[in-house]
């Protein structure tokens, strides 16, 4: 728990002050002579429970002043709250790897029906986009909030050649601040090897400011501290390592320069294996080095799925990371409010056993 006062902590002390001055009161009182006409009665009057009710009120309102003054400090914790309106775009691999089969019935459709539970999950403060990429990257899906709209989209995925996890990085960081979106992918348009391939949302975009400009922006940008972009995040599904494309670590850095939290989920083994079918086959392997820091690097997490058991449990475990967050917040309305109850319950016991 951090104070944003914590000086007005020193008045915390009057209160082992105000227990001392309490207890040398009832020292110094002075005790009534009562006659009473048997002894029965007397120790009615002064029996145990009497003698332990009349210190409750008081230690009720002493330990209302001791919340109150906390309160007086404004302190922050850190608590679990239900997440505010926030839009995530998946990135998903659709390259030909994802059709071997040593998932079943195949990589793809496993990774599909993983993505369906994920959805049908999503409380309604979620907009969903969506993403495919091989050697291009496509927005199937824009942010929506309509459940259907985002099944449809999953069940569009249409398998091709290469892997650009870069590609579909850009993109999905593009989707989700479309503002930069200009920015962020003219700072591509000269590199010969970036195969960026932005498929039908490609042309005019990269007119809206030149690469040199763009550049020039982006290096006199503030880093943001990471993962400190509340209104969304990404989730990059891959199965392969890049063949094409940009460099997805330096789409990381320019994630993690604005905020932006990258979840990163690997689809199949870091071993790796043969994969083939059709004349065609070729060796698969997971690309969990680069996986890990794109996580690391932006503030995000990295989950390592083998099956479709493993992948739907990492869509719970991200859909309930959406669905409540953990943040610091300002707790003293909330001191206040149980110092006020406090003293009325204080004041309750008061009149009820004491009708005072």
């Amino acid at each position: 728990m951090r104070f944003l006062w914590p000086e007005l902590l020193w008045l915390l002390l009057a209160l082992p002050l105000l227990a001392a001055a309490y207890v040398y009161v009832l020292t110094r009182r002075k005790r009534a002579v009562v006659v009473y006409p048997n002894l029965a009665l007397a120790r009615t009057a002064v029996g145990p429970t009497q003698k332990l009710r009349r210190h409750i009120p008081p230690l009720l309102c002493w330990l209302a002043l001791g919340v109150a003054l906390l309160a007086c400090a404004r302190p922050n914790a850190t608590v679990t709250l239900p997440a505010d309106t926030l839009t995530l775009i998946l990135a998903m691999d659709v390259s030909r790897s994802m059709e071997a089969s040593d998932v079943t019935p195949t990589r793809l459709t496993a990774a599909q029906q993983a993505a369906r539970h994920f959805v049908e999950g999503l409380p309604s403060s979620v907009r969903l986009g969506i993403v495919s990429f091989a050697a291009s990257a496509t927005v199937v899906q824009p942010p929506t909030e309509d459940h259907q709209d985002m099944l449809d989209a999953i069940d569009r995925f249409e398998l091709q050649t290469g892997t650009a996890t870069g590609s579909g990085l850009i993109v999905a960081l593009s989707t989700l601040l479309p503002d930069e979106r200009a920015n962020l992918e003219a700072l591509l348009l000269n590199d010969p090897l970036s195969s960026f391939g932005l498929g039908a949302v490609a042309a005019p975009l990269g007119k809206a400011a030149s690469t040199d400009a763009a550049r020039k922006q982006e290096e006199e940008r503030p880093a943001a501290e990471p993962g400190s972009y509340r209104n969304g995040a990404i989730i990059l599904l891959s199965d392969g390592r890049r063949t094409t494309g940009p460099d997805p670590m330096g789409i990381a850095r320019m994630a993690a320069k604005r905020g932006v939290r990258v979840y990163t989920v690997g689809f199949g083994t870091p071993q790796g294996g043969m994969v083939g079918g059709d004349g065609w086959s070729y060796f698969m392997q997971l690309d969990e080095t680069t996986l890990r820091a794109i996580a690391k690097l932006t503030g995000g997490e990295y989950y390592q799925a083998a099956s479709a058991g493993d992948l739907t449990k990492v869509y719970s475990n991200l859909t309930t990371r959406f669905s409540l967050e953990r943040r610091d917040t300002e707790i003293s309305a909330l001191l206040a409010a149980l110092a006020g109850v406090l003293l009325l319950l204080a004041c309750l016991l008061s009149i009820r056993w004491f009708r005072r």
